[in-house]
Formats: structure tokens, C-alpha cells, sequence
């Protein structure tokens, strides 16, 4: 009997050893999954233009984030990753831009490019573009950084400093495109921009939809109400397998000391409710993403949280990603 146990004791610490030695894949939630091969994108960020905490304010959204900031706060971003042709692809400078970067760069374990071969604009409103100082010669001083935008966008960074600044000393290189024009990355992957409602006082605003290899995904994280685009969001749900969608606000009583005519935006409320007869399978599509630092969604343990999940859709969350 002696022996019999020491048999199974042995064998048992081999079966531990064996087990913890090896490398299970890893499973995100709310859907996402990592791949080390194919397109994947990657959520960089999902706070407001302004970020969370946002600055002096003494709400209780932020003050205590002030003596312990969570990292996991960034702006607003998603970033692409073309393993197959070692590539990667941001949406939006923002100013966390070298912590979102620096995210990209580590997809490639054995590559020395950092930067992204491509920067994509969706419009010149503050953390949306001006990440794009930091490749200028007070910081990394980079060559010819591939960035893509609209016409007015194009026309705002070439003719207005400190941006023309970029161009001229070629730290960008500026790539017009239009409103549903394709623009093709890879024989699999392409990115065609569309044009939204929004406050455009020195540019246009588009979201971009990407088409990957097997999967598409659209990216609108600023519009004005949904009623006031030509194009009908639910239609465009149809067209995609994710949707990472403008939630700047859960609802009117966040920003009862602004007038929202001034900051126009589809409440999350209010898209949960024109969504609301979708299918299950459409409105798992549907990624809340741009949350403003009053917004309870930046909260995983908040009511609203809790709401917007039981309702059968997803919040975006930092460094969560998904194979395209």
C-alpha cells in the first residue's frame, strides 16, 4: 500500500508540472480573442477627447483619480495588426498616443518598427489629432509618417501651426482621401472612410469601416444624434461583425450643467433604445467606446455598466481585441 501511494503522489506532482509548464491560450472577454496571426484589432483606448480624470475636475467620477490614476483610461483608439505582412495601422492620434504605440509595437515580438505604418484621422477635434505632435522635432523627430485624412483635415494640418510645422520638415507626410473611397492596405485588408454629422468647425468627420480578411468592423466614435446622419445605423450593422460606436454620454443627467446642443451626441440610452429590436446576435455587434469622464460606463461595477450589458450589448474595453 506504501508504494501505491508513493506511485500516485509522484505521478500526481508530474501531472502539475506537466500542466503548469504548458501555454494555454489566454480568453478575453465580452467576445475578443488574441491571435498571433491574420488582422486583429486592437482596443487602445476609450476615453473622451479629454480623458479620465479630466482636467480640474473635483467630481467624484474623478477626483479620486487624480492621487491614483488607472492606466487603463486612455483616448479614444483602436490600432490594427496585419501579422501576415508585420504592419500595424492606428486610428486616431491621440494624447496617449506613445502608450498606444508603444501596445502596437509589442505585437511583433522580433521586430525593431515601432511606429505604425499608417495614422487614420477621423477629424481635428483635441484627442483625436494632436498626438500627432510627438512625431514632430521637440520629440521623436520621425520621417514621413504616413497620415491619412479628409480634405478639410488635410487642408487644417498643411495651412495651421504648430501642424504645417510637420509637414514642412516632412515629420508627416499627408495622404488625402474621400468620403467612401477605399483605400487598400493589403490584398485583405482595406479601410474606407465615412462621413458622419458632427461639430466640424476646422474639419469634416468620418468613422472608418475595415474590412479584414474574414470579418468586418466599423469605427464611429463621434457623430452628432443618430436622426441626423443620412445613413441609418442599424443598416450598418448589418454590413459588420462589430461596431465601435460613439457613447460619449450614458444619458442627459451627466451633463446637466452643459448644453447638449452645443456637444451633440447619441446618448447611450438612447442608442440602447433604437436598438432594442435587434437580434441578439446584432446587438452583440455593438461596442460602446468614447465615454466621457462623467460617463458611469468607464465603471465595470456601476449600474449602468451592468444595464448596458444585460441589454444584450458590449463597453469597450482597453487592450481587448478581435480577430478581423
Amino acid at each position: 500500500m506504501k508504494g501505491f501511494y508513493f506511485i500516485n503522489y509522484w505521478t500526481l506532482f508530474l501531472l502539475i508540472a506537466i500542466t503548469s509548464s504548458c501555454n494555454y491560450p489566454s480568453s478575453n472577454v465580452d467576445g475578443f480573442e488574441n491571435t498571433a496571426q491574420g488582422v486583429e484589432l486592437i482596443v487602445l483606448g476609450t476615453a473622451q477627447d479629454a480623458g479620465s480624470p479630466q482636467i480640474a475636475c473635483q467630481k467624484d467620477c474623478c477626483k479620486k483619480l487624480f492621487s491614483n490614476p488607472k492606466s487603463s483610461r486612455f483616448v479614444s483608439s483602436i490600432g490594427l495588426v496585419d501579422y501576415n505582412n508585420q504592419k500595424t495601422y492606428l486610428f486616431d492620434a491621440t494624447p496617449d498616443i506613445a502608450e498606444q504605440i508603444n501596445t502596437l509595437s509589442k505585437s511583433f515580438a522580433d521586430s525593431t518598427q515601432i511606429l505604425p505604418d499608417a495614422v487614420f484621422l477621423t477629424h481635428a477635434h483635441i484627442g483625436h489629432y494632436t498626438g500627432l505632435m510627438y512625431f514632430g522635432r521637440e520629440a521623436l523627430g520621425a520621417k514621413e509618417v504616413n497620415v491619412y485624412a479628409m480634405p478639410r483635415m488635410s487642408n487644417f494640418l498643411k495651412t495651421n501651426g504648430p501642424w504645417s510645422q510637420l509637414c514642412n520638415l516632412k515629420n508627416i507626410s499627408i495622404n488625402q482621401i474621400d468620403s467612401l473611397e477605399q483605400i487598400q492596405l493589403e490584398t485583405n485588408l482595406s479601410v474606407i472612410p465615412i462621413w458622419v454629422p458632427h461639430r466640424d468647425e476646422f474639419s469634416e468627420t468620418v468613422g472608418y469601416l475595415i474590412n479584414g480578411p474574414n470579418k468586418k468592423a466599423l469605427f464611429i466614435p463621434d457623430i452628432d444624434k443618430w436622426n441626423k446622419w443620412d445613413e441609418s445605423i442599424v443598416k450598418w450593422l448589418e454590413k459588420v461583425d462589430y461596431a465601435f460606436l460613439d457613447a460619449t454620454f450614458y444619458d442627459g443627467v451627466e451633463i446637466n450643467n452643459r448644453d447638449i446642443s452645443e456637444i451633440p451626441h447619441p446618448f447611450v440610452i438612447e442608442s440602447m433604445e433604437l436598438f432594442k429590436n435587434l437580434s441578439k446576435a446584432e446587438k452583440l455587434k455593438v461596442y460602446f467606446i468614447h465615454l466621457n469622464h462623467t460617463n458611469p460606463l468607464l465603471d465595470i461595477n456601476s449600474e449602468a455598466y451592468s444595464t448596458v450589458l444585460s441589454n444584450g450589448f458590449n463597453v469597450a474595453r482597453q487592450n481587448q481585441s478581435v480577430k478581423l
